[in-house]
């Protein structure tokens, strides 16, 4: 069977590019021919290093004063890039919904996820693409563990979500949260995991590269530089005789070294040789679980923590 999925493939994010690999090697061992629509509207794209700031002496100020974060963010985004170059076979580039309709990729089934693709705080939560809009409407049309990463949708976009879940004919999610939201709205959903895990380590281990091999360290993924990641990973350090090693997309000035740059590969490796993981992160916490390394998980600021609860809740109780 010809199959094209969506996700939110382009985001420099491990676990983002993670789930995508895995749910296009699971299809293919199965025997599809699997390709992942490589869409990139607006919110999700590459950034620029050079540009033109206008006249305004307040433009300038700001274009030199952030230029190395830019910097920062496009050599991250040639690693993640990389990867999806390597071992995730993409469609043409398709830059918004309109053109996905125009043109949309041939094939006997669309599978939507997985990830966050549903998360109406977000501009994809309501963007038609990642709703299977586009296409003969005699395409099959399932989602795949998709992820609305909050116990309610925002109330502005409920009907937007409504009306357009409507278009499939299998619906899978990725939590609880997920199905009372369904249910709510009139739906019928079943669980299913997060697609990293229907691969084994002897699978991961495929494209791990090496990094962290031999050492000794507690690594930490957070977003945020959250104080309490840093008390908690710091106190284990000490207790466990390691060194920390960040993995975040910033550097941490408290890690003994960071892999600020790092690509998915060397996000794997470093998980698989940590002693320890500390962690806000969904994926973080998942690629812990299936290497066995103990864990400790913070909640995010942000309150994103449904997904991880949830998956907690299942898999540790």
């Amino acid at each position: 069977m010809k199959i094209c999925t969506i996700t939110c493939q382009n985001a420099d994010n491990h676990g983002a590019r993670l789930q995508c690999y895995a749910l296009v090697r699971h299809l293919q061992k199965q025997g599809h021919d699997v390709k992942v629509i490589d869409y990139r509207p607006y919110y999700m794209r590459g950034f620029r290093l050079w540009y033109w700031p206008g006249i305004s002496i307040k433009g300038w100020i700001k274009f030199f004063w952030c230029f190395p974060d830019r910097m920062r963010k496009v050599l991250r985004h040639r690693d993640f890039d990389a990867f999806s170059k390597k071992y995730i076979p993409l469609t043409r580039v398709y830059y918004c919904i309109e053109e996905l309709r125009k043109d949309p990729p041939e094939a006997d089934m669309y599978i939507a996820g997985s990830d966050q693709i549903w998360n109406t705080t977000f501009p994809n939560g309501t963007d038609p693409g990642y709703y299977l809009d586009f296409g003969s409407k005699e395409v099959r049309r399932e989602s795949f563990a998709a992820s609305f990463a909050t116990t309610e949708v925002v109330p502005s976009a409920r009907r937007f979500v409504k009306e357009n879940l409507k278009r499939f004919d299998k619906i899978t999610v990725r939590e609880q949260s997920a199905l009372r939201i369904l249910e709510d709205m009139g739906y019928h959903g079943t669980l299913q995991d997060d697609p990293v895990f229907l691969l084994s380590t002897e699978e991961w281990n495929e494209i791990a590269d090496g990094t962290g091999e031999g050492k000794k360290y507690v690594l930490v993924y957070d977003f945020y530089k959250d104080e309490q990641i840093q008390r908690v990973a710091q106190s284990i350090a000490v207790e466990k005789g390691c060194e920390i090693y960040g993995v975040c997309p910033d550097y941490l000035p408290y890690a003994d070294k960071n892999y600020v740059y790092a690509g998915p590969e060397t996000f794997v490796s470093l998980i698989k040789n940590a002693t320890y993981v500390v962690s806000n992160s969904f994926h973080g916490t998942v690629f812990a679980m299936i290497y066995h390394i103990p864990f400790k998980v913070v909640d995010r600021p942000d309150g994103l923590n449904i997904r991880m609860h949830d998956l907690l809740e299942r898999h540790l109780s």
